[in-house]
């Protein structure tokens, strides 16, 4: 798929939304409504329109899919309403609101807390380690597909082959350590009651509203000075994302199971930044230099599984560009992919 020229959100979330033939397929193959927990958050709102555009598509416009999140703002839900999503209010740490859930056979899992960390490192403990274990007694016999995080995994060299499914387990930070325990809490029970999970560790997904291209171009079109500690990275466009996340319920598996979900390019910060810097005719400053270790992942996995993303590199930082220079909508959430201490 080539992108089109995207000038307005709508746009955007309709490239963002759209099922692809992999998407189909899987859902053709699993029977059941879907019901995405934490769908309130940045990818969402348009997971849950791809499974709603692909239901329809392939004609079972009776099965439906449940849009589960606290809804703090009302923008999100009502969004979703608007799209025929099924719209439910919930606190996944109330166990009875939980409890009063409707018994589902598909659960996307994105619920979970990063920022604010550093100031509140247990309130991102008990939303990424307790509210899982809540999700996963009330829902034992599901097939889950539970978003984590590439940062589960300790910084390696970034000219090395980056970390793949079967490293250990060892990042720093609170944040990450509270996602490694996620994904303990949801094998464990996973393992206890025989059913189905596939763990996708994330990183990082692109929307022209949020992500490291995003937060590149920001810093170069204001002038700010780019740094160059996180010498290294992977992105993948947040429609490919959305869409392997779908196809995972596919592979969910007993035993559980983990995928690396990301770009299968090694991408220096420095180069990046230059490339941005040219598409938005702007001097790039940078600050320090490259520390000998970053988060870098081996993506191979899900290459095999889903073969290459739809969007290559060069259109996410064309349209990044022109998002900036159209003075595109942001959602004001730097990813912070810089930070190497693991401190959100």
């Amino acid at each position: 798929m080539m992108l089109p020229p995207l000038t307005t959100v709508d746009e955007l979330d309709e490239v963002l939304s759209r099922p692809t033939p992999g998407v189909l397929r899987t859902l053709t193959a699993i029977p059941g409504d879907i019901a995405v927990l934490g769908a309130g958050g940045k990818m969402g709102p348009t997971l849950c329109w791809m499974l709603r555009r692909a239901f329809d598509e392939l004609g079972q416009t009776d099965r439906r899919v449940f849009a589960v999140s606290r809804f703090s703002s009302a923008a999100p839900a009502e969004w979703l309403q608007q799209r025929k999503i099924d719209v439910v209010r919930c606190d996944f740490l109330d166990r009875a609101a939980v409890a009063a859930l409707p018994d589902i056979p598909n659960l996307i899992f994105m619920a979970g807390q990063k920022f604010g960390t550093q100031s509140d490192p247990s309130a991102t403990w008990v939303a990424n380690t307790i509210v899982p274990a809540i999700i996963a007694e009330r829902y034992p016999k599901a097939r889950m597909v539970a978003l984590s995080t590439g940062c589960v995994y300790p910084l390696k060299p970034w000219q090395g082959p980056g970390s793949d499914e079967t490293d250990a387990l060892g990042p720093p930070g609170d944040y990450a350590n509270s996602c490694v325990g996620r994904e303990r809490v949801l094998t464990y029970f996973a393992q206890r009651h025989h059913s189905p999970l596939m763990l996708v560790r994330l990183c990082y997904a692109i929307d022209l509203r949020y992500g490291v291209l995003l937060d590149l171009a920001q810093k170069i079109w204001c002038g700010q000075p780019v740094d160059l500690a996180m010498g290294a990275t992977h992105v993948i466009w947040q429609g490919d994302a959305n869409a392997r996340i779908i196809e995972c319920l596919g592979r969910a598996t007993d035993p559980p199971s983990a995928v690396n979900l990301t770009g299968r390019e090694r991408l220096l910060i420095r180069d990046l930044a230059r490339r941005l810097g040219e598409l938005l005719d702007r001097p790039v400053h940078f600050t320090g230099g490259e520390a000998p270790t970053a988060w870098v992942w081996n993506a191979d996995k899900s290459y095999e599984w889903f073969g290459p993303p739809e969007v290559a590199l060069e259109e996410m930082l064309a349209a990044t560009a022109a998002w900036i220079r159209g003075g595109g909508a942001t959602l004001n959430k730097p990813t912070h992919f810089e930070v190497r201490d693991g401190q959100f």
